[in-house]
């Protein structure tokens, strides 16, 4: 296998290339916002030319803004499958996550990227699949496995989960204006009242 200046492959460069890409957008979105960011300045900033950028993503700026987006889902729900699976019971799982999930989207970065340019870039569908692939999909486990538990009341799962989920949405966007240290303790209180609320309706039944 032939090997570059660098010592790297040709298949390892382009991976390198792509990744220097995706990490580069990634910071400029997060900091300026997708409609701010052009082309050339990607470009400039990863020190490649626009040809690179097209080899790898055809569709240009919203390719990679799609695969950055992508990628700060999974992060986003990493962190809430890691702090779920640290808690003992399925009801401290689901209160853990949804802690987690409100926690990682209160970052100024997660914020923009994934809640405010996320759907007016890629529209509300193509946004919403991606989200149901991810962090929604974990919070729909979880209140089927409540539901299936007797813990809270049985009830459809799915308009359950996208209420609980704009709820947590809602609460981040509104972080994000948020000048107050306390406001973050103040909305995990209020949604950990609220999920209780869920489970005292169970125990009721």
């Amino acid at each position: 296998m032939s090997k570059g200046a660098c010592g790297l492959s040709r298949a390892e460069q382009k991976e390198r290339t792509r990744q220097v890409l995706v990490a580069t957008s990634r910071r400029l979105f997060a900091a300026k916002g997708y409609a701010a960011v052009g082309l050339t300045e990607i470009v400039r900033e990863a020190g490649v030319t626009k040809g690179a950028l097209y080899h790898h993503f055809e569709g240009g700026k919203t390719a990679l803004f799609r695969t950055v987006l992508e990628e700060v889902q999974r992060e986003v729900a990493a962190r809430v499958v890691a702090a779920a699976e640290a808690a003992d019971g399925p009801w401290e799982r689901l209160k853990a996550g949804c802690a987690a999930f409100v926690e990682a989207s209160a970052d100024p970065e997660v914020q923009r990227v994934m809640l405010i340019d996320g759907p007016a870039v890629l529209g509300w569908d193509e946004w919403r699949a991606i989200d149901e692939a991810t962090s929604a999909s974990h919070l729909a486990q979880a209140l089927a496995e409540l539901v299936a538990g007797g813990v809270i009341p049985p009830q459809p799962v799915a308009p359950l989960t996208r209420l609980l989920s704009g709820a947590m949405n809602e609460a981040a966007l509104w972080l994000a204006q948020s000048a107050s240290p306390a406001d973050l303790p103040d909305t995990l209180a209020a949604l950990s009242a609220l999920l209780e609320g869920l489970r005292r309706q169970g125990l009721s039944s």
